[in-house]
């Protein structure tokens, strides 16, 4: 059974988020394409569009604009995975994928749920097999500082208690 990530970020964003609009279910690739129409969604200067997503807990993809939040996106609701989407223009192939999402800190163990999304809206990778930028995430067991793992350092960056090697947000 894939594992369900609970919303784990500061209590101060969630409650100024929810009952805003949720992420858009992409269903097709016209559901995408109409999701960036309406949102207006541009390019960068390399011809890509980065949004946030989440795998909901039925195994959909839902986007939203990349400047919003994680639990925004998934209506408050737990996720199979959570991280950055970025399509290249007008292919809308996914370029790049990562698991970062500091409101859900998802494994990177997190992408075969992306992938089975991914595949049941008939999008496509131009290649990626895993996230093409995977984050390591720990909570402090001293101070509870959510951290972000960086070249195996396991240390907190608030307190310098030792992480756990394992994933910890249960």
């Amino acid at each position: 059974m894939a594992q369900l990530y609970s919303y784990v970020g500061p209590s101060a964003i969630r409650k100024r988020v929810l009952g805003k609009e949720e992420g858009s279910r992409i269903r097709s690739r016209s559901d995408l394409e109409h999701w960036l129409k309406i949102t207006l969604q541009e390019a960068d200067s390399q011809k890509q569009i980065w949004v946030t997503f989440v795998v909901d807990q039925e195994g959909h993809l839902r986007v939203a604009d990349r400047h919003s939040e994680h639990v925004q996106c998934a209506a408050g609701k737990v996720v199979l995975s959570a991280g950055e989407l970025c399509f290249d223009y007008p292919s809308l192939e996914i370029a790049e994928c990562s698991n970062q999402s500091t409101g859900y800190c998802p494994e990177p163990t997190s992408f075969p749920a992306l992938k089975t999304a991914i595949e049941k809206s008939g999008l496509a990778f131009a290649s990626p097999s895993c996230f093409t930028h995977e984050v390591i995430f720990r909570r402090c067991p001293s101070c509870r500082a959510n951290n972000i793992v960086k070249d195996t350092w396991f240390e907190c960056a608030l307190c310098d208690a030792e992480l756990p090697k394992q994933w910890n947000y249960h």
